[in-house]
């Protein structure tokens, strides 16, 4: 089968000016020649962020079977589908990423996000893919409304599978801090903690991050001290190390991945010792207070265990002292013979632009000259 026609939905828009009548929506799987063009379309999207560039994606393309798709409206580039194929050949979009989804234009009106979602499932059931799980981005990433796909999602009959609790403090009407929180910060400064960005990602993964993570939950880091270092470097301005120091030892750090909206802790950890003086509430004061009180969001992540169906409540507590409330972020499990399900809603669409369109030639005929 030709992968690069094997989904064509035939659905002019003849409401667009710039769509010709004969315009189709068409999708090809990304391969690393259309590198240029799918990093250019993530730089210009509504709903991205750094995670969907190609230098991102690929750190760890030995883990992960990418299978990625290109949604073109005509000849022009109009969605990305960041994605992964399992080994059950399942897709998922993504498993190495914290979030996905399908990345438009930022000017996609709602009727060409549901073309292009109706086109990528068309193709994925033409080539014997039956199940897409669906991360969605969460809402307060988006600079502006961004819920089509949720539509999409609901005309599909899509299964929610899981949904986390992601802990987020809106800068604008913060809450207050708790009391408690309070009096670590004030501990911390008498104990003259010094807060510190680092380039140098290895001391907190060696010291806090690795031995924390291995005692309290028998787990590792997603990201090794390399990987992350290496990320770091292709994104300076994303990924930032910050710490906390006492006596020149490293008890606190949290590492930022930050987006032009939001300021998001991918990792936090503390040491006993960093505990017992309040270093890590120390610096997360200073990071929401100061260093990120011009962002939307600060985004301390979820509190979530056992695949979303439970909460780490000591987390949970902690988080919401900064003021920190849940926004979800949902999983779908979409079975792509429902693609028939957008027609209705697309068609209608198509239907009401003919109407609109006979109306204006009748009108015109009537026109005294």
């Amino acid at each position: 089968m030709n992968t690069n026609a094997a989904a064509t939905a035939n659905m002019a828009a003849p409401s667009d000016p710039a769509a010709d009548s004969t315009e189709v929506f068409s999708v090809k799987r990304y391969t690393p020649d259309h590198r240029q063009e799918w990093d250019a379309f993530i730089r210009n999207a509504k709903n991205t962020t750094f995670l969907f560039y190609r230098d991102y994606m690929d750190y760890h393309s030995n883990r992960f079977a990418d299978h990625s798709l290109m949604v073109f409206r005509g000849e022009k580039l109009a969605a990305l589908l960041p994605a992964n194929l399992n080994a059950d050949g399942t897709l998922i979009s993504h498993e190495g990423l914290t979030y996905g989804g399908l990345v438009v234009r930022l000017t996609a009106t709602l009727w060409e996000v549901l073309a292009c979602f109706h086109a990528a499932l068309l193709h994925l059931n033409q080539e014997k893919i039956s199940r897409l799980f669906y991360k969605q981005l969460p809402v307060f990433y988006n600079p502006v409304p961004g819920d089509e796909v949720t539509f999409a999602l609901f005309l599909l009959d899509a299964q929610l599978y899981r949904r986390d609790c992601a802990m987020v403090v809106p800068q604008a009407g913060r809450l207050r801090f708790r009391k408690g929180r309070k009096s670590e910060f004030s501990k911390a400064r008498r104990f003259g903690v010094r807060l510190a960005q680092e380039t140098d990602f290895a001391p907190f993964w060696k010291r806090i991050l690795v031995p924390r993570l291995a005692a309290r939950y028998g787990i590792s880091p997603v990201h090794t001290v390399d990987e992350i270092t290496l990320l770091a470097s292709r994104f300076p301005e994303h990924i930032k190390q910050f710490l906390a120091y006492f006596d020149n030892e490293v008890v606190a750090g949290t590492t930022i991945y930050e987006t032009p909206g939001v300021a998001h802790a991918q990792y936090l950890g503390v040491s006993d010792k960093g505990r017992k003086i309040g270093a890590l509430d120390y610096l997360f004061d200073w990071l929401i207070e100061v260093r990120y009180n011009d962002k939307r969001y600060f985004d301390f992540g979820i509190c979530n265990e056992s695949g979303g169906r439970g909460l780490n409540h000591g987390m949970v507590e902690w988080k919401e002292g900064f003021g920190a409330r849940c926004y979800a972020h949902d999983f779908y499990e979409i079975a792509t013979k429902n693609y028939p399900k957008l027609e209705p809603v697309l068609q209608d669409k198509l239907k009401h632009d003919l109407l609109i369109k006979h109306a204006q030639t009748q009108k015109s005929k009537h026109v005294p000259y």
